[in-house]
């Protein structure tokens, strides 16, 4: 079993994959629903928009015009690139260096908080959501594309065999459960879709508005 990931291990891990992170993807894309699931995510994101773990910023061609993005990455090598490709798309666009389990945002800036392929690479994935669900505002949403264990035997044996590799390169755990990680956090979610064996996820959660609340505690 892999060890506890750290955040000076992800950013070891995504300093050196920085310079061929897009050519990995777009090699992995083409064996999965990679492109499907990042363009559900940006196509519903609405208002100002918090992307979590950005990396070198392939969603950002996906949102539409009249979204505000703001983005965080741990790993400065990874916004560099990022910024790159803000400024040829003519992207206006907040970039921080943050930490996911540290938001430094004040609660409720957000009407969207977006995460592609993020929560399986940090260290306490829960604390993630508890903070992107802190900066939600009321009405918004949480969209989440994550990979983690499959649904079926062959899947989960190829992601267990797989796993001391992909974490030792990537900081990357195969077998996190995307909506064990959102119960844990206390973080209502709907699982919306599931492909390739089960891997790929979408999740979507809607914080109440106020009035929700009231009709909820009573």
């Amino acid at each position: 079993m892999p060890r506890q990931q750290t955040a000076d291990h992800v950013r070891r891990a995504y300093r050196s994959q920085a310079p061929r992170y897009d050519r990995a993807m777009r090699f992995t894309s083409r064996i999965f629903d990679i492109d499907g699931g990042r363009q559900w995510v940006c196509a519903g994101a609405r208002g100002d928009t918090l992307e979590i773990g950005i990396g070198t910023g392939l969603n950002l061609e996906l949102y539409s015009g009249d979204v505000a993005v703001t983005a965080i990455d741990l790993t400065p090598e990874m916004l560099e690139r990022t910024r790159a490709r803000a400024a040829a798309l003519g992207r206006a666009m907040t970039l921080r260096e943050a930490d996911a389990t540290d938001l430094p945002f004040a609660d409720a800036s957000f009407d969207t908080v977006t995460s592609t392929l993020t929560l399986c690479t940090i260290p306490n994935p829960e604390q993630a959501v508890r903070e992107a669900w802190r900066v939600l505002r009321p009405g918004g949403e949480l969209r989440f594309f994550e990979h983690g264990r499959g649904n079926d035997r062959l899947s989960v044996f190829i992601e267990r065999l797989l796993e001391p590799l992909t974490f030792r390169l990537e900081a990357d755990r195969l077998l996190l459960e995307p909506d064990r990680v959102f119960a844990a956090a206390g973080v209502p979610v709907e699982v919306v879709r599931r492909t390739n064996r089960g891997v790929f996820w979408r999740l979507l959660a809607v914080r109440p508005t106020k009035a929700r609340d009231v009709i909820n505690r009573e």
